[in-house]
């Protein structure tokens, strides 16, 4: 019982299989639910009701007899199973069910939470590439929600099995590089900025040290290199501070240099799908399902960020990914189905990419949003919001709610210090846990770790078995984490396992509990809580405190 809910399920599986006994017909996987009220069991079912058709049966009669069926596969685990309403069967599990679920969840040790790749799925090296902000400016609060975003992503990948290659993308060539650079010049000599050009006060900083290095300001080129030098540099460091590293830095110039831009345009144009038009030079992607073709080359004979962007997407393929996961921001939407139709175009499968588009972060403070624009030097960096209410907070802000939807980060609740505060609400259950094994006195985590489940005396107490539940359900946590890509549940998960937790240790004496193996069972159980929080709080990289 690796995966008590697992295997809790294949009882199920079974049961309804040998009802079937060679019936014919199609066949639906059963769910296994926790029911929303405690008086209709620990689980239920709907298996009768997709049994009964091919059985030729009313979904109650099924019912029954399934119900029998699972009494016999699952004795002794079984207090009692009920027909409810139409035909769903609610399952009431026994205190040896609870006490066993315990023992091979604690058994998995530091592994514990590790789901099992579905047998149709096998593992994939998947590149996720994130955060890759503009050079031309510090990573700000929004770059902030990506990096958490992709970097968690990238970590329940990891966790379930999956090769994992995080990338970082640098657009440094362009308008908006010409720009930023003649900002920078425009800082060093004194003399106007140019339109649209860059107003905050980093680019005097970068101007500062581009003299002390002696760039010249006139050479343009050399002053977009090592002002962009500085920028990623400086953006590495941030998002380090933030937990954040990269496996691979990619360059847009380095594209160009290479010559893989002016290949890839060369392999489209072979395959047949580019044409030129109105002085420019066009992709066929109406070809591939985009809503009109799309330019390459423009009139001036500058080609486009596609182009270089379809480039960049097919070396990560030829580099050995089979997924591609983009985390891309808010104005990005039309962007997907032009980019896969571009790596159609080469002979790619263009279903090789995925793109999560994140909506927008508002840093409140006060009740008012702070406004951010780059440009004009007003935004809220990452750096600043790290100082402000520390990296743990801002990731686990950033990420309890799930990407597509809108994010408020207020300032004064991640500030807190109280159950308010998601974050501290969850790290304060693993050091309050870390605190009752210190108390237990010498040896106290050993002994936890080797506690005999079943060799507790004393009935459980319901809230001692909810938290048992609560904490069976993170492998399939994890494993619908890994799979929609949504880290927002892990921190819906790990505040339920907090508050189940603060429950039992209200309800249930810990140390020095009465009975013949209660207290071992109990620290057991607090133990394998704090390997639960842990290993949720790591998959969203945030710190999982000793002590506070």
């Amino acid at each position: 019982m690796g995966d008590p809910v697992a295997e809790l399920r294949s009882a199920v599986q079974a049961a309804a299989a040998s009802l079937l006994d060679g019936a014919e017909g199609e066949r639906s996987e059963p769910s296994l639910e926790r029911p929303p009220k405690a008086e209709f069991g620990d689980y239920s079912t709907n298996a009768a009701m997709l049994l009964a058709p091919a059985l030729g049966e009313q979904p109650r009669g099924t019912a029954e007899r399934l119900a029998d069926q699972l009494g016999r596969i699952l004795e002794g685990s079984l207090e009692k199973v009920e027909v409810a309403g139409p035909g769903f069967l609610n399952l009431f599990l026994s205190d040896a069910w609870y006490r066993a679920a315990a023992g091979e969840l604690a058994a998995q040790g530091e592994r514990v939470g590790r789901p099992r790749l579905p047998d149709e799925v096998s593992a994939e090296k998947v590149n996720v590439e994130f955060v890759s902000a503009n050079p031309t400016g510090p990573v700000t609060a929004a770059g902030g929600r990506g990096a958490a975003l992709g970097d968690s992503i990238a970590r329940v990948l990891e966790f379930v099995g999956h090769p994992v290659e995080r990338e970082y993308y640098v657009n440094d060539r362009g308008g908006q590089i010409d720009r930023f650079a003649a900002s920078i010049a425009a800082r060093m000599t004194g003399g106007p900025l140019p339109e649209d050009g860059y107003e905050g006060d980093y680019v005097v900083e970068i101007g500062r040290s581009l003299e002390g290095e002696g760039v010249d300001p006139e050479d343009l080129d050399a002053v977009a290199r090592r002002g962009v030098a500085l920028m990623v540099a400086a953006a590495e460091e941030t998002l380090h501070r933030y937990g954040v590293a990269f496996d691979v830095w990619s360059s847009e110039r380095a594209m160009h240099e290479s010559r893989a831009v002016e290949r890839a345009l060369g392999d489209a144009r072979e395959a047949g799908h580019v044409y030129e038009s109105e002085g420019a030079t066009w992709l066929r992607t109406t070809t591939f399902g985009d809503d009109k073709d799309r330019v390459l080359i423009r009139s001036d004979g500058d080609s486009t960020y596609f182009l270089s962007d379809i480039a960049y997407h097919r070396d990560k393929l030829d580099r050995g990914a089979k997924r591609l996961i983009d985390v891309l921001g808010a104005d990005h939407h039309g962007y997907v189905e032009r980019l896969r139709a571009g790596l159609a175009a080469l002979g790619y499968d263009p279903g090789a990419l995925e793109v999560a588009i994140m909506q927008l972060v508002h840093v409140v403070e006060g009740g008012e949003r702070a406004q951010m624009s780059k440009r004009r030097g007003e935004f809220v960096t990452l750096d600043e919001l790290i100082d402000d209410i520390g990296a743990d907070a801002a990731r686990f802000f950033m990420l309890q709610r799930s990407h597509d939807t809108t994010v408020d980060l207020d300032l004064e609740l991640a500030r807190k210090t109280s159950n308010e505060n998601p974050v501290y609400y969850v790290q304060y259950a693993h050091a309050r846990i870390a605190s009752i094994l210190r108390k237990a006195g010498e040896g106290a985590e050993e002994r936890a770790a080797a506690a005999d489940f079943a060799a507790a005396e004393l009935l459980m107490e319901p809230s001692e078995r909810t938290l048992i539940k609560q904490l069976c359900e993170l492998p399939g946590e994890v494993a619908e984490t890994a799979e929609r890509r949504a880290p927002h549940r892990l921190c819906a998960y790990a505040m339920e396992v907090a508050r189940d937790f603060h429950a039992f240790y209200r309800d249930c004496q810990v140390i020095g509990a009465e009975g013949a193996g209660v207290e071992g069972s109990r620290l057991g159980l607090c133990l394998l809580t704090k390997r639960t929080i842990a290993r949720t709080l790591g998959l969203l990289g945030i710190a999982a405190p000793e002590r506070m």
